[in-house]
């Protein structure tokens, strides 16, 4: 069950739709652990949006000459920009529609590798934890 969450948890932080919030709480009624499930599910989760994250690195050239025609300056300056006052959105990666493409542009902007895992991770086992409370207590 642990590895169904797993990739259940990570598919669902890639580009692709899904969701794991149900898997949890299913694998928790059914006596799973539920601080190793929510450890479980945050991996999976995280490493799902690092590669996220990867494929908007790898992207950042052929984006921005290609598609946005944008040049070098104001790349530069974009990704200061969100370096500066845009990173601790990543608090909300978890959310549904704007999670995905928030790590990818991170990724595409260069973000600070430490800043990117620490706050997505944070942000994702908050979420998690909430879950697990509001449906425990």
């Amino acid at each position: 069950m642990e590895w169904a969450l797993f990739f259940s948890a990570f598919i669902a932080s890639t580009l692709f739709p899904g969701g794991s919030e149900a898997l949890l709480l299913y694998s928790v009624h059914e006596g799973g652990n539920a601080s190793r499930l929510l450890w479980v599910a945050t991996v999976g989760n995280v490493l799902g949006s690092v590669v996220t994250y990867t494929m908007g690195w790898f992207a950042h050239i052929a984006l921005h000459q290609r598609w946005l025609r944008m040049d070098a300056n104001k790349l530069h300056q974009a990704s200061h920009y969100f370096e500066k006052y845009g990173k601790f959105s990543l608090l909300f990666a978890w959310l549904p529609v704007i999670g995905d493409p928030l790590c990818f542009m991170a990724g595409m902007l260069r973000c600070s590798w430490l800043w990117f895992l620490c706050l997505v991770s944070v942000g994702k086992l908050a979420r998690y934890a909430l879950l697990l409370y509001v449906f425990m207590a």
